[in-house]
């Protein structure tokens, strides 16, 4: 409850809420002197769990923070961990003690719809994430995960919807042209998938999964010596050969997918962090 969980940074909240509430900054500070040994203890795990190598085989575990303590946002840190690591049941049982504490914070509602999108709780998510933003001051990132959220529920005229209001805001954006390229590749609109994904993939903050789904769609078009090559550009032997072992597999799922009623096995469009 209330967890401090890294000494080593300064965060947002240890300035926002450093004095005037009933545990402040100096507070804090004079924990941290009694407790360290060492400067060097501070920057250990033991110390600040968040510096851990790995977050995994952790015991389930409740989180609580406080809306106006100095390391609130550490436990929110915390909680982006957990969903890091796919500890998602986690990571929604903190965020939703956090929200519960500050109902008008849209990050923390924009962040708890996204842990609950992760564990398959959609109409929840899209909930929270309608409440993370205004329409008169609609936000990107907030838009893009309903778009997922909604595609992850098998609506997809309206995810489209939702991808292309957010472009409105930020064309050209790398992560909701890959969305929209999965969903249009969700509708068998395979030429619109292809372009739109081409498209993203010449942005050069795309991520590697940009040009996985290219591959993909490019490969059920039926061109798959075409997809091997994107799939294996400007990576290392060894990651190529993995790139390219997934996309005959994922390839092999798809044999049949142009019969009616048959759905395209794709990823899912990703709805942040």
């Amino acid at each position: 409850i209330y967890p401090a969980c890294d000494a080593s940074k300064p965060y947002p909240s240890h300035e926002l809420f450093a004095e005037g509430f009933f545990l402040e900054r100096k507070d804090m500070d004079w924990f941290t002197d009694h407790y360290r040994r060492t400067d060097e203890d501070v920057r250990g795990p033991r110390f600040s769990p968040l510096l851990a190598e790995s977050l995994d085989g952790l015991a389930p575990a409740y989180v609580g923070v406080a809306g106006f303590d100095p390391i609130r946002d550490e436990g929110i840190a915390y909680a982006r961990a957990l969903r890091a690591t796919e500890q998602y049941s986690q990571a929604v049982a903190v965020l939703e003690q956090a929200t519960m504490r500050n109902p008008k914070s849209m990050p923390l509602l924009g962040a708890y719809g996204r842990a609950l999108a992760d564990t398959g709780q959609y109409a929840q998510a899209l909930e929270a994430l309608d409440k993370a933003h205004t329409p008169d001051n609609p936000d990107w990132r907030i838009l893009n995960a309903e778009g997922a959220v909604l595609d992850q529920m098998g609506r997809h005229v309206e995810a489209q919807r939702h991808y292309e209001a957010a472009l409105k805001i930020v064309p050209g954006e790398p992560s909701i042209l890959s969305n929209l390229g999965l969903s249009y590749a969700l509708t068998k609109r395979l030429k619109q998938a292809e372009a739109t994904l081409r498209q993203a993939s010449q942005n050069p903050n795309a991520g590697s999964k940009v040009r996985q789904n290219l591959a993909l769609v490019v490969g059920l078009e039926g061109r798959f010596d075409e997809a091997e090559r994107i799939a294996r550009a400007d990576l290392p032997q060894a990651e190529a050969d993995a790139n390219a072992a997934y996309l005959r597999q994922m390839l092999a799922q798809q044999k049949d997918w142009k019969k009616p009623g048959r759905q395209i096995r794709i990823p899912r469009p990703d709805a942040g962090t």
